[in-house]
């Protein structure tokens, strides 16, 4: 704001005079400003009540339309120790027997304990030659058998505890090594016969490496684990290699088919990768044909290195020159950073060029090692692979080393010292109403039950299953929704009817510097609680929903009300203020108006929950269509799902704002205009006194 002085020559109060000519334009500024706070109140208490509307639509009558929502039963146990029981809607209202014979366990290994050789603790990246007589140790290989996958870990003294957890993680078990306790620790990842896992040995030294780490179950008790040695044994021809892998052929076949497969897959990726590298060796080969050749990237990093010492040198030097010298200097070190340049290039080609240089000296490795197994003919997609010797004789090899070893099992598997404790696992097995139930988990899906079995019972006892209405869960839906609904009719008859707010109006910031804090809050307060005083809008909401709950419905022909429930108003005299239209459930212990009374909806529902359910699925649908109606889009003046005019309420504002900056513009410039003519009479004020002053020294009279 522009500092003014005035009334200097006229002795006037020039503010004043200008500020009480200006007052009667901000009073209508004013006025504006209050209507737009009070508009601005009435949006933020509309979009209030709007919420808890919406919420009554939305949380209670969208699910009590259907009958689904009072479909409540419940479900008794007479061992609530020994099973657990969830009641879904589909459930049969009745007395079951149960009994729990068995339940699910989950495969799980504890590990002997393990030694070193040093007698020092084991760390999960100490190698299989650091674990007490296993030195000496040759590759080893043994199988994991989880479920319906079988995988084969191969190991040698140079592996760490680490490789072989890691390999048990990808065979689909939990793993980890405890260093404290010095050992292994193994279990299925679910419960259930069909998640049960052996580990058995392929050859003498899977048998020695199973023990070394601790992972050699009691194979008389591993049932398991002696059937998979069994099944193998039964393939062995004792002394005879070659009847033993006949017996084997069609295994043996369908492995080296998978691995020739998983081979030639191989070859053709490493085949692509290959090519790409050449590819870009090529290029970079191409670029520079016609000029020096690369050389090693040590030595153009070195060169680079120097070159940018010498660049530093030269920048040093230039803030040390001027003039024509500094001209020089500045085109000598244009000169060296683009040497610079061309060096950083020839350093990053010269890498990329020994990078795809060791890939291809790679993927040529990669292929050898591949080509060991399988001759390949024709290119591309076009490529097959013929197997070859050695994979053949590696995977016969494999095969008769598991058969003769699992031949042994069988024949002594007393011999085989268990080094670990394993639980086998097993299935849940329930009994209800005389028929037997199997499954992996202790939880059991059952006409409409969720069955949990927590303890097996006594051979004699019987745990009686008691299923039948919830009639409690009925009583509390309806319950809850009337509570909704009274606080919500409650408070729409405390709006309408609130005291009048006659001649007040929101206070200016110079109003409230007069005020305390809690004068102005409570005076606020008397505006905001009148502002729906007599509102059509909540008549209209009152009115419809009043008009939905005291209607009749028709339940099997009859029509019903409210009242033949037990729900009723308690009467205008009885009932408090703005409290007439809230109903009320005879016998409701929490209502001190009728607790004393007979509780009829809930023998209601005890004996008649079909017409129960009938007329509040059906009272709902009436409520949330009468609401949705109220609730419905306007153009220009409300939004869909909104009980108010929120569009014209937004509109109304916005125009407010717009209005009352256009008047506070014209009421500025009418405040300025006077200044500008108190300012021209002070002027000509000022020339006439220094006139008068002028014309007193002619006349040699003091002024």
């Amino acid at each position: 704001m522009a500092m003014r002085l005035t009334g200097m020559n006229s002795g006037l109060d020039t503010d004043s005079i200008i500020q009480e000519l200006v007052a009667a334009r901000r009073k209508k500024v004013e006025k504006q400003t209050k209507a737009q706070i009070k508009l601005e109140w009435k949006q933020t208490a509309w979009t209030d009540l709007n919420k808890k509307l919406k919420n009554l639509q939305s949380k209670y009558l969208s699910s009590m339309r259907f009958t689904s929502a009072y479909t409540k039963k419940t479900t008794k146990v007479s061992n609530s120790s020994a099973a657990s029981i969830l009641t879904g809607d589909n459930a049969v209202n009745g007395v079951q027997e149960l009994k729990i014979k068995q339940l699910a366990k989950t495969a799980y290994l504890t590990g002997g304990k393990m030694e070193s050789e040093s007698g020092e603790n084991l760390t999960a990246m100490s190698k299989l030659k650091d674990i007490s007589g296993m030195a000496d140790l040759e590759n080893g290989s043994f199988t994991v058998k989880n479920g319906n996958k079988t995988v084969d870990i191969n190991i040698s003294k140079e592996s760490t505890i680490s490789d072989v957890l890691n390999q048990l993680k990808d065979a689909g078990l939990n793993a980890s090594f405890d260093a404290k306790q010095q050992r292994f620790f193994v279990s299925a990842k679910e419960s259930g016969e069909k998640n049960d896992f052996s580990i058995l040995a392929n050859n003498a030294n899977g048998a020695k490496v199973l023990q070394g780490l601790g992972l050699q179950t009691n194979l008389v008790s591993d049932k398991g684990a002696m059937a998979e040695y069994q099944k193998r044994a039964s393939y062995y021809v004792d002394g005879d290699r070659a009847a033993t892998i006949a017996n084997m052929k069609s295994m043996i076949d369908a492995e080296v088919a998978a691995k020739t497969a998983n081979y030639l897959k191989q070859y053709k990726d490493v085949t692509v990768k290959k090519n790409a590298a050449q590819k870009a060796l090529d290029e970079i080969t191409d670029k520079y044909a016609d000029k020096d050749a690369l050389e090693s990237s040590d030595t153009y990093k070195s060169q680079l290195d120097a070159k940018n010492e010498s660049i530093k040198a030269k920048e040093a030097e230039i803030k040390e020159l001027s003039g024509e010298e500094k001209t020089v200097a500045e085109e000598e070190l244009k000169q060296l950073k683009d040497e610079a340049k061309d060096i950083s290039t020839r350093l990053s080609d010269a890498k990329n060029k020994e990078t795809q240089e060791n890939n291809i000296a790679k993927y040529d490795e990669n292929l050898s090692q591949i080509q060991e197994y399988i001759t390949v003919s024709g290119e591309g997609d076009e490529a097959t692979a013929a197997t070859s010797a050695k994979l053949q004789a590696e995977t016969e090899d494999s095969y008769y080393g598991k058969a003769k070893q699992a031949a042994e099992v069988v024949a002594n598997p007393s011999a085989f010292g268990a080094t670990a404790t394993k639980i086998t696992a097993q299935d849940a097995v329930i009994e209800l109403n005389g028929a037997e139930f199997k499954n992996a988990s202790n939880t059991f899906d059952i006409n409409g039950l969720t069955i949990t079995a927590l303890n097996t019972t006594k051979d004699d006892e019987v745990i009686t299953v008691t299923t039948e209405q919830d009639t409690d869960g009925i009583y509390d839906v309806v319950k809850n929704f009337l509570k909704e609904y009274n606080s919500i009719i409650n408070e729409l008859d405390k709006l309408y009817n609130a005291d009048s707010a006659k001649g007040y109006e929101p206070l200016t910031n110079e109003e409230k510097e007069a005020l305390s804090d809690s004068e102005v809050e409570d005076y606020e307060k008397k505006i905001k609680d009148a502002l729906f005083r007599r509102d059509s809008d909540i008549s209209t909401i009152s009115s419809g929903l009043r008009s939905v709950m005291s209607a009749g419905v028709s339940v099997g022909g009859k029509q019903m009300y409210l009242s033949d429930f037990g729900i009723d108003l308690l009467g205008y005299f009885t009932a408090a203020d703005n409290e007439k239209n809230a109903y009320h459930i005879d016998g409701d212990a929490d209502d001190d108006s009728t607790s004393g009374k007979e509780n009829k909806l809930k023998s209601m529902i005890a004996n008649n929950s079909d017409a129960v359910i009938s007329f509040f699925s059906k009272l709902s649908q009436n409520l949330y269509d009468k609401m949705s109606g109220m609730s419905k889009s306007v153009n220009g003046y409300r939004s869909f799902g909104n009980f108010f005019d929120d569009k014209k309420m937004k509109s109304d504002y916005d125009s407010y704002k717009t209005k009352i900056a256009e008047m506070e513009k014209k009421v500025n410039d009418y405040e300025d205009s006077w200044y500008k003519k108190f300012s021209k009479m002070e002027t000509a004020l000022a020339k006439m006194q220094s006139s008068a002053n002028s014309l007193a020294g002619f006349f040699g009279t003091n002024s």
